[in-house]
């Protein structure tokens, strides 16, 4: 919208800049004085008062007639500083019309927001910086202004969430799967049974006899349900009771590769049904705990081949099993060459530093990322020390307690993998590994192929997700 100054307003205004010209369209961005400091467009408030006398052709913008002759230099300073405000670069313009007579145009600069009350006006520019004009107006909303700060008035019940979760998952329960790969005689099933305190590691066909596991390359799963006091915990326990067996171990690891895919593969035909359950049921590894056999040297390269393979497709925690067969010298050491083995070959086991996103979160991880490997001792036995009930091994020496930090880093597993990390564990298997599968799939379905037939591009016609 094109403004037009007035003859007073252009002669008054003329006085101190005398590029303007009576009738001269006007814009506040049209002039050298916003393109030293384009900002926001400027404000002012036009009053239009009528009780003043109309001033003569021969008398100046600050004088006025008929009013006694001291008021004409009195208001010059006004009149001008009332110009110059109204052309500052950080005012607006926001024109007000009134019903009165418009026969002396006055500009009285005024706050956006506040009364049409004329202020205080004067030469000087004005006394707040820009800084601190811009930081009041990036100021955030609070609870007087806006929703970003809102604080209740009373009890509302929200804090009661918590309890509908908690009351919903001791209901239906959760499901939590581990696999543990390593040699045979590492105390794999041992370890399993420790954690979590009851013989999950092999399903017992007869009350008095234990079905025998063969020492082949084939995955063997498990399945029990656990609970604890009201909570239901569907556990799946995968074993491989014949990894790094054989003389030859090339390629020992394609059927735990084959397993976990499998698993997610399951997990894609049921998410991508048309019509599909309400909850599909989870079968993909949420950890793999890798044995690392004590020997106090450095990583085998099977040890390494291995946690750099599955590294991609499930969260890895190495452990040094059998810990008690190693001195404490030889454990720390032991322990520092693995923790520099896996730095050199770039393995990222868990918990990854990647996906640290709470600041409280790194620093928890930061210190589990120091213990890693965990020297772990195994025992589903119970002894007596000094009149209590523990978990341990016995020797001649005394008595290993498995749960007893200052013999093992045994607790440290436990908290890790239940306490502490079992949801995020199942997290991050959705998000991370599981996801990266589903759009890997997703994209080989929809990749164009020569047809064996005629030569042509075509699809590829992959059993799977698409079809279902």
């Amino acid at each position: 919208m094109r403004r037009f100054l007035s003859r007073e307003a252009t002669t008054a205004l003329g006085r101190w800049h005398p590029w303007v010209a009576v009738g001269q369209p006007w814009h506040p961005r049209s002039h050298t004085l916003w393109e030293e400091a384009p900002s926001k467009p400027a404000t002012a408030v036009f009053h239009f008062h009528a009780e003043r006398a109309p001033r003569s052709p021969t008398q100046g913008p600050g004088q006025r007639g008929g009013g006694g002759g001291g008021g004409g230099a009195a208001e010059e300073e006004p009149w001008a500083a009332a110009v110059l405000l109204a052309l500052h670069p950080r005012s607006h313009l926001a024109p007000v019309t009134s019903s009165r007579r418009r026969e002396q145009p006055q500009l009285w600069p005024v706050r956006p927001g506040n009364s049409l009350e004329p202020e205080e006006h004067s030469m000087e520019p004005s006394a707040v910086p820009e800084e601190e004009e811009e930081e009041e107006e990036e100021m955030p909303l609070t609870a007087a202004s806006g929703p970003a700060g809102c604080q209740l008035f009373g009890y509302v019940g929200i804090e009661a969430v918590l309890d509908q979760m908690k009351i919903k998952t001791m209901k239906t329960g959760f499901e939590f799967n581990i696999m543990v790969v390593g040699q045979s005689g590492l105390g794999k099933s041992t370890m399993v049974n420790t954690l979590f305190k009851s013989k999950v590691s092999r399903k017992a066909s007869q009350p008095s006899q234990e079905e025998r596991i063969p020492k082949t390359v084939q995955v063997q799963s498990v399945t029990h349900v656990i609970e604890e006091k009201g909570v239901k915990m569907k556990l799946t326990v995968t074993d491989t009771p014949g990894f790094g067996d054989q003389i030859n171990n090339e390629n020992c690891w394609d059927p735990i590769i084959k397993y976990i895919n499998e698993q997610y593969e399951r997990y894609l035909r049921e998410e991508v049904l048309i019509t599909r359950k309400r909850k599909i049921p989870d079968t993909r590894v949420h950890g793999c705990v890798y044995f690392v056999p004590p020997t106090g040297h450095w990583l085998r390269p099977l040890d390494l081949e291995f946690m750099q393979r599955l590294s991609k497709i499930v969260n890895v925690v190495p452990v040094i099993a059998k810990a008690d067969t190693l001195t404490l010298e030889e454990r720390a050491e032991f322990k520092q060459r693995i923790q520099e083995d896996l730095k050199t070959h770039a393995i990222s086991v868990y918990p990854q530093e990647d996906f640290d996103q709470d600041p409280d979160d790194r620093l928890l991880n930061d210190r589990i990322r120091e213990k890693i490997p965990f020297a772990v001792v195994g025992a589903d036995q119970e002894h007596q020390v000094n009149g209590k009930r523990v978990l341990g091994r016995k020797t001649k020496w005394g008595i290993i307690e498995v749960e007893n930090p200052a013999h093992c880093e045994f607790p440290l597993l436990r908290d890790l993998l239940i306490r502490s990390h079992l949801q995020d564990l199942k997290d991050i298997t959705h998000n991370v590994h599981y996801e990266s599968y589903r759009v890997r799939r997703l994209n080989e379905s929809n990749r164009p192929a020569l047809s064996p037939l005629n030569g042509l591009p075509g699809k590829v016609a992959v059993p799977g997700p698409c079809l279902g």
